[in-house]
């Protein structure tokens, strides 16, 4: 593949597709906040819920997930617990584990419709970015095969 520099279509496709983004995240932030959470927590908690296998999930993989420092996932569940909305498991060979609580499913429940609204309002915009991204390098790959 060329490395040619970027296009002013891909620029702003780019750009538009980062503010869409930005956009998302400070919406789900809003949301979060107004039920006391804050975005960290709200993502462990989707993060556990959505990809927990058996309803569980180890502190490293919740790490894994959100980029965070294994001492910082450590802290981040050790602060959901103590807030009731986790709680912490020592499986085999001192794995650890966290779950959810009824609180923290309950939480979910009220944030997540409004969440899947926003995704589903913003998608044709968000399609609309990566379209023009992947159109415009298919134009250029046919062209520079030619």
């Amino acid at each position: 593949m060329p490395k040619e520099a970027l296009s002013e279509i891909e620029y702003e496709a780019l750009a538009n597709l980062r503010y869409r983004i930005r956009k998302f995240r400070q919406f789900s932030a809003g949301a979060a906040s107004r039920l006391g959470l804050s975005p960290p927590e709200h993502q462990a908690l989707l993060a556990i819920k959505g990809l927990g296998i058996r309803g569980e999930m180890s502190v490293s993989s919740l790490a894994e997930k959100l980029f965070l420092a294994r001492a910082a996932a450590t802290e981040l569940t050790e602060g959901l617990k103590a807030r009731g909305f986790l709680t912490v498991v020592i499986k085999p060979k001192r794995r650890i584990v966290v779950r959810l609580t009824d609180q923290a499913e309950e939480l979910l429940r009220r944030l997540t419709p409004a969440h899947l609204y926003e995704i589903r309002e913003m998608a044709p915009e968000l399609m609309q970015a990566l379209r023009a991204l992947q159109d415009h390098r298919r134009m250029e790959m046919a062209a520079w095969m030619q």
